[in-house]
């Protein structure tokens, strides 16, 4: 293909993908020294405008021609706003690759501009499936590929590179019978608030108190499943595993603050919200730092949280139909927070709550119906 005369101009008419000219250089080389454009990709470090000079001039003109990368610019807004390209196909299968300048953001920019790409690597160029990539932790680049269909998303340990340097990598396809739509719920963590604690995201800032909480001895009785001793890089890989259980639909944590501090109190989680056979059940989980027992902040969080569940998922709730909570035999105040909020004693199974040094106690579970409430 000649270029720039053969690069098919591609719009939805909020969007423009055209061939790069030199005129593109600067914005290029702007983009190119974003701190997070650098950490995520696999650009030159540092990013010189010579760089950029061979991108435009000689990287995208060559795909073009040999056929090996088809690479577009994204026109937005009247100004570039970032490249997006495809590679390879053989096979009828290929891999796109995209980024977009930091002003951009936020606007749903690159999600159309993928669109866009995916449907002329279907339609034009006949490919059968398009491959994502980026390092763990793009989470940026996660949801736009999110919310153009890609689906059956995977962890490749090193599967990617950049500057000599192995990153874990996640993986994720779509292909050409699919829809370029959002495959299940990316869910939010919406603030709650009342009688003197707040809900919300967890932050990287609060790992030191997630440590603190972790390693009480109450606490380590009761959930077995924790690490012993509890490390400050247990506590960041928790917090960071929030997000992924957003992403994927699995459920929502919450942080525990206190209103006046903001200082995390505890952690309450609605979960399993991917149950493979009730799709609209969950289960409630929470634990306290030790400064906050015997104030009822824990039953207060859970009265907080069990509307936001309940509420349809158009209303921007979570859209539940039944919550589910389990206590062990002996944690009464586990049970306390149940019974308070109107939760239904539904059974005992027998020996299946896993206490530390091997020993096993009766799990009394509780379930409350979004029909108890109407």
């Amino acid at each position: 293909m000649r270029f720039p005369d053969d690069v098919p101009v591609l719009t939805d008419d909020v969007v423009t993908l055209r061939a790069h000219t030199e005129a593109d250089i600067d914005a290029v080389h702007t983009m190119c020294q974003d701190p997070e454009m650098q950490r995520w990709t696999t650009v030159p470090v540092p990013y010189r405008r010579e760089n950029a000079v061979t991108f435009l001039t000689e990287i995208v003109p060559n795909g073009w021609r040999d056929g090996g990368m088809w690479a577009w610019a994204i026109e937005y807004d009247g100004r570039y706003a970032g490249t997006v390209d495809l590679r390879d196909g053989e096979g009828g299968v290929g891999e796109v690759g995209f980024a977009v300048a930091p002003d951009a953001r936020g606007a749903g920019v690159m999600t159309r501009a993928l669109k866009l790409v995916v449907r002329y690597a279907f339609d034009v160029l006949s490919w059968d499936r398009v491959i994502w990539r980026a390092f763990v932790g793009n989470w940026g680049s996660r949801r736009v590929a999110w919310k153009a269909g890609f689906r059956g998303l995977v962890v490749v340990p090193g599967g990617g590179r950049a500057r000599g340097v192995r990153h874990d990598e996640w993986i994720a396809t779509v292909g050409r019978d699919d829809e370029l739509e959002p495959q299940g719920h990316w869910w939010a963590v919406p603030e709650l608030e009342g009688d003197g604690i707040r809900l919300r995201a967890f932050r990287a800032t609060d790992a030191k108190r997630v440590v603190e909480a972790c390693n009480d001895e109450l606490t380590q009785h009761w959930l077995a499943g924790l690490p012993s001793p509890y490390q400050l890089s247990d506590a960041e890989a928790f917090i960071e595993s929030r997000k992924d259980n957003q992403a994927s639909g699995e459920g929502v944590s919450w942080a525990i603050a206190d209103t006046e501090s903001d200082e995390l109190i505890g952690c309450v989680s609605v979960f399993d919200m991917n149950n493979r056979i009730d799709k609209t059940l969950a289960e409630v989980g929470y634990w306290l730092h030790p400064e906050a027992r015997g104030r009822g902040v824990m039953s207060t969080a859970v009265r907080l949280l069990v509307p936001q569940a309940f509420k349809p998922v158009e209303e921007g709730g979570f859209g539940r139909r039944r919550l589910v909570l389990f206590a062990a035999e002996g944690n009464t105040a586990s049970a306390r927070v149940a019974e308070v909020n109107g939760f239904t004693a539904a059974g005992v199974q027998r020996a299946a709550g896993p206490l530390r040094q091997g020993e096993y106690a009766d799990i009394h579970c509780f379930d409350l119906l979004a029909a108890d409430r109407a």
